[in-house]
């Protein structure tokens, strides 16, 4: 069984495997973690005597099968809470996903997928991220993000990349949310600012890492 720490760590490799596609670097899941490099190497040996993963100071860490396997079962427990608590407990979306973060470590062998059917098989979690199903298959997921979207193209946010609290709010000020109809009016080649239309009746400017922040469908 797996502690807490070690579920982290197998989260953390896995979602930084998915953004560039290779093994990953001591360095980048330290700092994802806030960790300090030798707290991270001794973790990664913990991990690949575990069989977890594969780690090599030159190519860095890759999960194998089985830690694959983990990482998504603790990524499924975390959405499925994060579900819960906006939908059933009233949760704003930027609260949940610091009190997913504990609830994801919970241990019963079928609360996960009882609490799947209780939602009703939710397939994206209040943020847009896509939820494995039980056997840890995730559902076909947008990754365009409004930034690359053509001008008065309509389209609507199933996803958010930036999930700060910080981040949260500032769209909530917009009154923007998961579902909600978007699109680029404008492009600005100087720095990068995008004037977007928001529900077909308020238009205002955003920048560039803003636009980069919302994936879209």
């Amino acid at each position: 069984m797996q502690t807490h720490s070690e579920e982290n760590y197998l989260k953390t490799i896995y979602k930084l495997s998915k953004l560039n596609g290779k093994k990953v670097s001591l360095k980048s899941i330290a700092e994802s973690l806030g960790n300090n490099p030798a707290s991270a190497i001794d973790m990664l040996k913990k991990l690949t005597d575990k069989k977890l993963i594969k780690y090599e100071k030159t190519n860095g860490a890759k999960l194998t099968d089985e830690g694959s396997s983990l990482a998504l079962q603790v990524i499924r427990k975390h959405r499925l809470w994060e579900v819960f608590l906006k939908d059933k407990l009233e949760y704003s979306w930027a609260e949940v996903h610091e009190i997913a973060e504990q609830l994801e470590h919970i241990k019963h062998h079928d609360l996960a997928n009882r609490l799947d059917k209780f939602l009703g098989f939710p397939v994206y979690d209040p943020h847009g991220d896509p939820i494995p199903n039980s056997e840890g298959k995730l559902p076909d997921f947008s990754k365009k993000t409004l930034a690359e979207v053509d001008l008065n193209i309509g389209c609507r946010l199933v996803a958010v990349k930036d999930t700060s609290i910080a981040f949260l709010h500032y769209l909530q000020k917009l009154n923007i949310a998961i579902g909600t109809k978007l699109k680029v009016i404008e492009k600005m080649e100087f720095d990068g600012t995008v004037m977007i239309e928001i529900d077909n009746n308020h238009k205002t400017s955003v920048s560039k890492k803003f636009a980069e922040s919302l994936i879209v469908s």
